[in-house]
């Protein structure tokens, strides 16, 4: 099978569609505790063969490291989200975890990296460059993972579901700062930053096809109002509720307030 270029958002991967489905494909055949089936979306239950100390992404990148056929020439990486202000040295920088992750670990071309630059001078024109980027591209899959307050990339709640912006600037909230802090990314509560560029909801809601992996029992009541709550702003990652093509992939404890049988 040939493919066609791919575009990558940080903690997204965009590919062709159909190795999209070849990938959910292989997905399928890993071992798990269930699977649930829903009218938009597939809901896997895995087995806590996760392991829970990881990002919610990494089992997803090593999983695409060892992938083969892939022409990584050819992959195109849009960065998700990063701190504003914080320089790609430090320890909690997305971009410099990106590398660590996924980037150092595949033959993709530093060119086709595109950053987000939150330590920039100038922010707005960091927005508008990677806006232009990106919307030249048809995105057609896209990697995403749910925060504890619900929010999707740093898009916290309320998030603005109208912009039509690729990025945005983002107020983040102190349930998702105390987060990066209980992660270990920061020393103190307070120094996390308060502000960070991120994706917006509808550029990730253009994505085709919508892998959204959450482990952990920490993100439980995330997983519970993102999947059988209403659509709001007040829950970010809700919107993907809309998404015709929209995979979710848990483990049994952040599925474990679940209360509908998608069997």
């Amino acid at each position: 099978m040939s493919f066609n270029p791919c575009h990558f958002l940080g903690v997204a991967f965009f590919v062709d569609y159909l190795y999209a489905l070849k990938f959910i494909q292989k997905i399928l055949n890993l071992r798990f505790y269930r699977v649930y089936i829903c009218v938009s979306f597939f809901l896997i239950i895995f087995n806590n063969s996760i392991h829970h100390e990881y990002a919610s992404q990494n089992y997803t990148y090593d999983a695409l490291v060892e992938e083969k056929g892939i022409d990584w020439s050819k992959v195109r990486v849009f960065h998700l989200d990063e701190y504003i202000g914080l320089s790609d040295s430090h320890s909690a920088s997305f971009r410099l975890n990106l590398h660590k992750t996924i980037l150092d670990r595949l033959p993709i071309k530093e060119s086709n990296f595109y950053p987000i630059q939150g330590d920039s001078e100038d922010i707005e024109a960091t927005l508008n460059s990677l806006d232009i980027e990106i919307k030249s591209c048809e995105i057609c899959v896209a990697f995403v993972g749910i925060g504890e307050n619900g929010h999707v990339a740093f898009n916290d709640p309320p998030a603005d579901f109208e912009t039509k912006k690729a990025y945005i600037v983002a107020d983040l909230d102190e349930v998702c700062r105390n987060q990066q802090f209980k992660e270990g990314w920061f020393p103190t509560f307070d120094a996390v930053p308060k502000k960070a560029i991120t994706m917006s909801c509808q550029e990730i809601m253009r994505a085709k096809v919508i892998i959204n992996s959450v482990p952990d029992t920490r993100k439980a009541q995330a997983v519970k109002m993102a999947i059988e709550g209403d659509v709001t702003n007040m829950v970010p990652a809700s919107i993907m509720q809309n998404h015709l093509n929209y995979y979710v992939f848990l483990d049994s404890e952040s599925a474990a307030l679940l209360e509908n049988n998608y069997e």
